[in-house]
């Protein structure tokens, strides 16, 4: 029996400090006698189980040092063990008992194995339980790229708690940093914007001698930018150009992607003329974020310079670059230029999307070219693509706002009969179009209806209905739906009052117009131009002009400064044949320092003109009236032009 024994430990495939594989079999061979031999009371008595070994990841450990690990045939154990960490509630149970039955032991190089193995992707809970569980094993110590694996294991998730808990253990340790480690952590610190974590880290490779490559370089700049830190992007930006170390475009790109977050689009351009001072070729990512801060920022000629720039250098145009473009043309109301940018977009192989097709028709129903818009429509969907919600609202309000209305309906109950969600937006344009065409009952009918449909209603159809019922005269109906808006807790809008403020005005309903109005600033609500030209309109007919020019002085401590206010005043005044009155605002403005002169004779006579009143516009035109001056004795005086009406 001692032979047999003898026999059988010689033969042991692992042997505690050697690297022996096990057999390809089923399962890992069993580490203890056959059960005959276990038989013997003395046997259990006199002869203990052997300890428990380390093993490896691999077969052949010494190919670690000149082989990519993910390059080697793992050793069975891997699979066995893979196959363990499931996070089910007994998992470090049965880690237990494996290695307990098997006389194993994992060592830092197995755990960093199964840290960067497929298995344990996305799966972050098995994987800092299993770290958890390898850490408590008898005479083990995590090394320090078990920490950095598990790190980025947990940056997949972004929980920002879990990853300082692990950083903060690994801190503790004191580890001597390396190279590999410290550009691992700076990439995962830096995407996920852990400021501190990635200061510390850059500390401790200056402390360790470990001079930053392009690469760290890069990581910090970009966690920096993530975390808006631009003022210290900035300053790591000079100490490269200074460096050994330069920038090169992805140091470019991320400095640029952090002008352009933080609003400084103009620093950002400055920063692509630098690239191409100093020889660094700008590629589709310079160009792509600078057209996007542009578009965002509504500097659509700028976008499209860019764009042209692209061209111009040969460079890979992306098709979000192509939307940008044709997007900003189309705002600008640019429908023909937009259109041939997607031919060209076409004709470099590129595939147009319905979001591109979406601002092309929408740009050409706003210019009242329904015709193209439709012939776009039917092209896109000959090309294979499928019109979205979006597109049949694009398509339905501008049938409306055309006149439209039996297409428009057609289109909306196309929808509503097949998959297309009909959303408050279709309602919308189609109680705004038959508002403009006088059909008011069949608007309030469509308006009832969207509830009883399953679509809620937002402002955009109280004010399309509200807008209808004051147009046609039926004010009070008009703020009857204003108030149960109100009470639907529907947003009121600025678009809300400024359609009230017309009506009341209409209707001669002067005061009450003036406490909607109070009702609109004490809510907060910031009026635009629009609506200080009703107000102003309906006070000057009204013979408040001194209120109007009150209530417009009011405004601009709220920062709302119409440009046109005096000139639309002084028009309107003209265009109701209350020449006395336009003159003694224009002398008003002058004696208050408000306008120029000369803008202000350059009104006057444009709204003479307008108003059919050419013999005094004429009279102006060749007079001194608002520039020239009148000597009365030592003292000039410009002459009025209230002397318009008296001469």
């Amino acid at each position: 029996m001692r032979r047999t024994l003898t026999k059988f430990l010689s033969n042991r495939p692992y042997i505690h400090g050697t690297s022996h594989s096990l057999p390809q079999t089923a399962s890992p061979p069993k580490r203890y006698p056959d059960l005959r031999f276990r038989s013997s009371p003395r046997w259990e008595h006199t002869t203990p189980r052997p300890p428990p070994e380390w093993v490896q990841p691999f077969n052949d450990i010494s190919d670690l040092v000149i082989t990519d690990p993910k390059n080697l045939q793992p050793s069975p154990w891997a699979h066995q063990i893979l196959n363990l960490l499931d996070n089910s509630p007994k998992m470090e149970q049965n880690l237990d008992d494996f290695c307990h039955k098997f006389l194993i032991k994992l060592p830092p190089s197995f755990v960093i194995f199964v840290l960067r193995s497929d298995h344990l992707r996305g799966q972050l809970d098995a994987a800092s339980r299993f770290f958890n569980w390898a850490g408590k094993q008898k005479g083990y110590a995590h090394n320090l790229e078990c920490y950095v694996y598990l790190v980025d294991v947990l940056s997949v998730s972004g929980d920002l708690r879990r990853i300082k808990d692990v950083f903060g253990e690994l801190k503790g340790r004191g580890f001597l940093m390396n190279v590999s480690s410290a550009n691992s952590l700076i990439r995962a610190f830096g995407n996920l914007g852990m400021v501190e974590e990635l200061l510390w880290v850059w500390r401790r490779m200056k402390e360790n001698g470990i001079e930053p490559s392009l690469y760290a370089y890069n990581f910090l700049m970009n966690g920096l930018v993530n975390s808006m830190f631009i003022e210290s992007a900035e300053q790591v930006f000079e100490v490269m150009e200074g460096g050994k170390v330069g920038p090169d475009a992805v140091t470019y790109n991320t400095i640029i992607k952090g002008y352009c977050k933080s609003g400084k689009i103009q620093k950002a351009m400055l920063k692509l003329r630098d690239m191409e001072a100093r020889n660094v070729e700008p590629d589709k990512i310079t160009y792509l974020t600078l057209m996007q801060a542009c578009y965002s920022d509504g500097d659509f000629d700028s976008c499209l310079g860019l764009y042209h720039e692209m061209v111009e250098k040969d460079l890979d145009i992306p098709p979000h670059a192509y939307s940008l473009v044709i997007g900003g043309l189309c705002k600008d109301g640019k429908s023909v230029e937009g259109y041939a940018v997607l031919e060209k977009m076409i004709l470099m192989g590129n595939k147009a999307n319905v979001a591109i097709y979406t601002a092309l028709i929408d740009s050409y129903a706003k210019r009242g070219n329904m015709e193209e818009a439709i012939r776009l429509f039917e092209r896109m969907e000959k090309e294979g693509f499928e019109a979205d919600e979006v597109l049949f609202g694009v398509v339905v309000n501008g049938l409306c706002k055309n006149g439209r209305l039996e297409e428009a309906r057609k289109y909306f109950e196309y929808c509503r009969g097949t998959n297309v969600a009909v959303n408050a937006m279709f309602y919308s344009s189609l109680i705004d179009g038959l508002g403009k065409a006088g059909k008011v009952d069949e608007a309030e009918k469509l308006f009832e209806q969207m509830v009883v449909e399953g679509c809620p209603r937002d402002s955009y159809c109280y004010n399309a209905l509200i807008d209808a019922l004051a147009k046609n005269g039926q004010i009070d109906e008009a703020l009857a739906l204003f108030k149960r808006m109100q009470d639907e807790g529907c947003d009121e809008t600025v678009y809300t009052y400024t359609i009230l403020l017309s009506g009341l005005f209409k209707e001669h309903r002067n005061e009450e117009a003036l406490k909607l109005w109070d009702t609109m600033i004490d809510k907060g609500i910031t009026p635009t131009a629009a609506t200080f030209r009703v107000l102003s309109t309906g006070l000057c007919l009204s013979g408040k002009i001194a209120r109007a020019c009150r209530i417009l002085d009011e405004l601009a401590p709220m920062g709302v400064i119409p440009e046109t206010a005096f000139e639309d005043m002084i028009h309107v005044l003209c265009k109701a044949n209350r020449i006395e009155q336009a003159c003694k605002l224009a002398d008003g403005i002058v004696d208050r320092g408000r306008e120029i002169p000369g803008r202000v004779r350059t009104f006057l006579i444009n709204a003479l003109r307008k108003a059919g009143n050419a013999d005094l516009a004429m009279k102006l035109m060749h007079s001194k009236i608002g520039i020239g001056y009148d000597r009365m004795g030592s003292i000039k005086r410009r002459v009025k032009f209230r002397t318009l009406i008296g001469n």
